[in-house]
């Protein structure tokens, strides 16, 4: 999760959807990792682009890219985009 301090859209991304994530199916095959947009950035990422707006959820697969979320999305978008992208990544 790309996400910035004071970022509103963030933090209703924890209050609302944030609690119940690594319990998830998701959660647990997409484990998070929060990284503020103005980096540091993990060493050996292979992203498509650097992200712009936060939230961004970027999928990972051995360190590159495989598909990201980008914005704000309430939990009714979240959960069906997210296991859209995990089926895309299978």
């Amino acid at each position: 999760m790309v996400e910035k301090v004071g970022c509103v859209y963030c933090e209703a991304w924890d209050r609302n959807i944030g609690p119940g994530y690594a319990a998830s199916d998701a959660g647990r095959a997409a484990p998070l990792m929060r990284v503020d947009i103005h980096g540091p950035y993990p060493d050996g990422l292979a992203l498509a682009r650097r992200p712009f707006v936060t939230p961004t959820f970027i999928l990972l697969d051995g360190g590159s890219e495989v598909g990201r979320l980008e914005g704000h999305m309430t939990a009714a978008q979240f959960w069906p985009a997210l296991n859209a992208l995990l089926d895309q990544a299978r």
